[in-house]
């Protein structure tokens, strides 16, 4: 009982410190979701994995993402999982780095538990969580679902709206209703484009609530119309540029922006011609950075012919 107790007053402690700094963290910018590299007897290559993450801090991004759908987290175990997030914990702790990880369910309970192993690593700022998949409640239960979930997280969230895999289509209001829960530090918005309800939300933020763009392709719009920043799995390329983007647009460098931002949507769409993260894993074992191109099933490697496609597309951005 006493065990118990003292479990449930730490809880409650960090989620009230979670709702104190949901709307203070430093997510402007760029934010990598870190692929994870496998060695050539299919385990975690944790070397190349830790290199990686100080390879796109030193390369100007405000901070890295661990266990987004980048890092195939569906074809980790739970040990491999946890080793990832320790990797990326242990960097960003050196560097001073804001990480978010990529936490949730489709069941609410199961949300919550997940959310609860993140007391493991003090270092993590904020869980990236995904309207809950397949499930397909109402908007209401969507709602309810992240409202219980901001009320127990011991972090801030960000909500990851992603609708073309979450079968999940929701609208401007109840977008923002999501952002306004306490608790709920922003939204990494992958709408499939930039439609009238991402213009909408972006034109009547809830106060402490920001949009990082999550569809790499569709960045410099998103920028243009208020978003912070983005969580980009292209930016682990160029990831020099897609920083000077964000402060480009930032400081209103328009005649900078747009045709740098033309450039890297370019380089984007190609490194997403084939199934995430199988091209930039083929492109960054080309470039020396991982051990091996390596997915894990149902995902397959990338055709040669892609890689080489955003190699030059890499080379025309100079």
């Amino acid at each position: 009982m006493a065990q118990d107790i003292a479990q449930n007053t730490t809880q409650d402690a960090a989620h009230d410190i979670a709702q104190d700094i949901a709307g203070t963290l430093p997510w402007h910018g760029i934010h990598v979701p870190l692929v994870t590299p496998f060695t050539r007897g299919g385990e975690v290559a944790v070397e190349a994995l830790e290199a990686l993450a100080h390879e796109v801090l030193d390369a100007g991004a405000t901070g890295i993402v661990a266990l987004g759908t980048t890092a195939e987290t569906a074809g980790l175990d739970e040990a491999e999982r946890d080793l990832v997030t320790e990797v990326c914990a242990r960097v960003c702790g050196e560097r001073g780095a804001p990480l978010a990880v990529g936490a949730g369910a489709g069941g609410t309970r199961a949300a919550e538990a997940s959310l609860a192993r993140l007391t493991r690593w003090p270092e993590v700022r904020a869980a990236l969580v995904t309207v809950p998949p397949f499930v397909r409640p109402a908007a209401a239960g969507v709602l309810a679902h992240f409202a219980r979930l901001a009320e127990v997280s011991p972090v801030p969230l960000i909500v990851y709206h992603i609708p073309y895999r979450t079968g999940q289509p929701l609208d401007a209001a109840v977008l923002r209703a999501i952002g306004a829960l306490p608790g709920v530090a922003g939204m990494k918005y992958a709408g499939g484009g930039i439609g009238e309800e991402a213009v909408a939300l972006l034109g009547d933020l809830p106060s402490g609530f920001e949009v990082l763009a999550g569809d790499d392709a569709y960045l410099s719009p998103l920028l243009a119309l208020g978003a912070v920043g983005g969580i980009l799995a292209s930016a682990h390329l160029a990831t020099d540029r897609f920083v000077e983007l964000a402060a480009a647009w930032r400081a209103g460098d328009v005649a900078r922006a747009r045709p740098l931002g033309h450039a890297l949507a370019r380089m984007s769409t190609a490194a997403f011609a084939e199934p995430n993260p199988a091209v930039l894993k083929g492109v960054l074992h080309a470039q020396g950075r991982i051990p091996t191109p390596d997915v894990r099933l149902p995902l397959l490697p990338a055709s040669p012919g892609a890689v080489t496609a955003v190699t030059a597309a890499l080379g025309r951005l100079g």
